[in-house]
């Protein structure tokens, strides 16, 4: 049977990637957003605004998926609106879907925050639990806007009998411009300021997660991920955690992301240093670079994304996550953490991102 897949976010760091990924294993794909990717070799773009329902009825009359990749999700002030906005955003798309009974499996993607909680208790290090994460840890006795966006497809699929499978990926390392949780093109473009001004490589989180021990994931294992559990027997109605399978600590990569920019590394020093305040007069810096350098993004807001990497970086415990759960399902992909980041900064500097 033909498998045609809609990719929902086709546009950012994991759905561009999945993109590449699922073209390259043949499937027909489509990738919906507001504002979709036009220079993807195969890809057939859909515009819609998921808060819209009109919107959707008319983008999707003639596609037909039987597969479904949520990985889209819109940032608000509180957490309330988080869960109202991306709740319904899941609810429309799924209900757009539903009269054309051709869905067998839904994939969404959320994260460690189902763990560590929203962004108003995990900024304050509140309900933290003991890690490694697994999959069985209950929900947190706290709105959270990834358990909104779960309910949704569970309740969908009980109404039409898909499958599903949830995807919890730690920090996402991949190329994507104008993405909400960039950290691997935040530390890129931090970097190169740094470059420009001599200042040092300075490390701008917690002690705890300088010495701890921490984990990535690659947008290229994510995509695998979610094109493996899509048919995999193993993987139905299923949530798995997703990284590169290595752990690492900051007092070990940070000088070799330093490295790699030519710049001079500083470690934990006894002080936080948010990346938001560091970079908070840098966008007429960066448009001279632009200009300079012939930097194809002039706009330093569409790379990079201090708030969420502050968030990241600044936490008081060291994260790990366990993915014994979807190894032992038949998922083997692996990547070092370092290298994910090195092939990012070769790609940014590639396509003329940063200098």
């Amino acid at each position: 049977m033909d498998k045609i897949a809609l990719i929902v976010g086709a546009s950012g760091i994991i759905g561009s990637n999945l993109a590449h990924e699922l073209l390259a294993q043949g499937w027909t794909t489509y990738g919906l957003a507001r504002r979709p990717p036009a220079d993807v070799p195969g890809l057939h773009p859909v515009a819609a605004d998921l808060l819209d329902p009109a919107s959707l009825a008319t983008a999707l009359a003639d596609i037909n998926p039987t597969h479904v990749f949520l990985t889209s999700w819109l940032r608000h002030d509180t957490e309330a609106e988080n869960i109202r906005v991306n709740g319904g955003m899941v609810r429309n798309l799924l209900a757009a879907l539903s009269p054309k009974k051709t869905v067998q499996h839904v994939a969404l993607v959320t994260g460690l925050k189902h763990y560590l909680g929203p962004f108003d208790s995990y900024a304050q290090g509140n309900s933290l639990p003991p890690t490694p994460v697994r999959e069985e840890m209950p929900r947190l006795d706290l709105p959270n806007f990834y358990y909104a966006q779960e309910d949704e497809v569970y309740a969908a699929a009980a109404r039409d009998g898909f499958t599903w499978s949830i995807h919890r990926p730690h920090t996402i390392i991949g190329k994507a411009v104008g993405n909400l949780m960039n950290m691997g093109t935040t530390l890129a473009a931090y970097a190169s300021l740094c470059k420009e001004t001599g200042q040092p490589f300075q490390w701008p989180g917690s002690q705890a997660q300088w010495e701890g021990l921490s984990d990535v994931t690659d947008a290229r294992v994510i995509a695998k991920q979610l094109v493996w559990a899509a048919t995999a027997e193993t993987a139905r109605n299923e949530a798995f955690n997703v990284t590169n399978g290595d752990y690492f600590r900051w007092r070990w990569l940070w000088p070799r992301l330093a490295a790699w920019f030519g710049v001079e590394a500083a470690g934990f020093e006894g002080t936080v240093h948010p990346l938001e305040a560091e970079m908070a007069d840098k966008a007429p810096l960066w448009r001279d670079m632009a200009a300079r350098y012939h930097l194809a993004e002039a706009d330093l807001s569409r790379l990079a994304s201090p708030w969420h990497t502050d968030l990241d970086l600044g936490r008081p415990i060291e994260v790990m996550t366990d993915t014994s759960k979807s190894r032992q399902a038949g998922f083997h992909v692996y990547q070092r953490s370092d290298e994910s980041f090195f092939d990012l900064f070769a790609q940014l500097r590639a396509d003329r991102l940063i200098p």
